[in-house]
């Protein structure tokens, strides 16, 4: 319990700045006249050395234990915030794509460290408990992140841009200095040399289960991250607080569903999700993200558009709690981190293609479009989860 406590913290403090570094890029570059696609490029490294350190970092976490990646994410992160801290005129947009790779690899190693270290801290029969710990992390994490829009937002209009970093900065050294006084140093070392070839998952529900949140995340990440905070500002008016007011009540609302996702897919009745789980939450969110597609085409108001995507992120929340849950268990216990690290990397590739469509759709099409792109996205990892166990596999 203690171990769990110090990662889920660690994992609580990096979350809140991740979350925060995210509003505060968006809105700021946006306020300096940067195109939708522009600022979606300051983010394509974020991904894409996202998809490098889950396979690196499962490997690292292997050999060198959870502890060391956990530490090392926290430090990446503080150097990511202590390059923004230059002149505005710095402020390019290589210059920015290089700290978001720092901050990428930071945010990675971080989650695949806290993920693996609820795998190790509880016994291997508790599949029960393993579901409602899981649940538990990725939901608090989630509403952490949310309260970090809202504190970006803020902090921008309040102390401005520079100020708030070195606000954020300061807080994630504390986190750093505790968490390398208290955590286990043993965690996730694996009894056996672990090879780099062992990065590359050679389970068929791990494979399966990577694809299918490759598609999940994309479809999220199509309208979330650039269009629509830009359609809000651009088309509806609305200041940078209440931006980041909204998606902060989103990712809060969305992390509170996560934490009771197993009491909505039935756990109090002893069922523990399988592969047919995924493919009935994954048909409910086609049918709502479609729903949204049309309110949004026939009523253009803020007011529908608000309502279906507290709606999609209610759906959403169950349909990544679900699969959070699976990767867990059926990682094996002696490699955790390299399964663990392989099914992330589908989740960085995912987030990447979906951040660039983000910038690139919207821009040439429309906020309606980037809607039509994640329906077929959800579409594509709903037929892909049919191909999971129907009951969960023997560990």
């Amino acid at each position: 319990m203690r171990q769990y406590a110090i990662i889920t913290a660690s994992y609580w403090g990096f979350t809140l700045t991740d979350g925060a570094l995210r509003m505060l890029v968006v809105l700021y570059f946006h306020q300096l006249g940067y195109s939708p696609l522009q600022i979606a490029l300051l983010f394509i490294f974020y991904e894409v050395f996202g998809i490098v350190t889950n396979l690196f970092g499962g490997y690292m976490a292997a050999r060198l234990g959870l502890a060391a990646t956990l530490l090392c994410g926290l430090a990446l992160q503080i150097g990511a915030l202590s390059m923004l801290l230059v002149e505005s005129a710095w402020l390019s947009v290589p210059y920015v794509m290089a700290a978001q790779a720092l901050s990428g690899i930071a945010k990675d190693l971080n989650k695949m460290s806290a993920k693996s270290g609820v795998k190790l801290v509880l016994p291997e029969d508790a599949q029960g408990k393993l579901y409602r710990w899981v649940a538990a992390l990725t939901g608090s994490k989630n509403a952490l992140k949310g309260l970090g829009f809202f504190l970006g937002g803020v902090l921008l209009e309040s102390i401005g841009f520079r100020a708030a970093i070195a606000t954020l900065a300061g807080g994630l050294v504390i986190v750093g200095v505790s968490s390398f006084f208290t955590l286990d140093r043993s965690l996730g070392k694996t009894p056996f040399k672990a090879r780099f070839k062992q990065v590359f998952s050679k389970s068929e529900p791990v494979n399966w289960l990577s694809a299918a949140r490759l598609f999940l995340f994309g479809a999220r990440d199509v309208w979330f991250v650039v269009a629509l905070p830009v359609y809000l500002q651009l088309e509806m008016g609305w200041t940078s607080t209440s931006v980041g007011t909204l998606l902060a009540l989103w990712i809060i609302g969305y992390g509170a569903v996560q934490v009771f996702a197993p009491r909505i897919t039935g756990l109090g009745r002893q069922h523990t999700p399988d592969g047919r789980t995924v493919v009935f939450w994954g048909a409910v969110l086609l049918a709502v993200t479609v729903a949204l597609l049309c309110a949004t085409v026939v009523d253009n108001s803020a007011t529908s558009l608000v309502f279906g995507l507290m709606i999609f992120g209610l759906v959403f929340a169950i349909n990544s709690s679900v699969h959070s849950y699976l990767i867990v268990a059926y990682a094996q216990r002696q490699s955790v981190s390299l399964d663990v690290g392989f099914y992330y990397m589908s989740n960085a590739a995912g987030r990447l293609l979906g951040t660039v469509l983000s910038g690139v759709v919207y821009q040439a099409f429309g906020l309606a479009a980037c809607l039509l792109v994640s329906a077929a996205f959800v579409f594509l990892s709903t037929l892909i989860a049919g191909r999971l166990p129907r009951l969960l596999p023997a560990t």
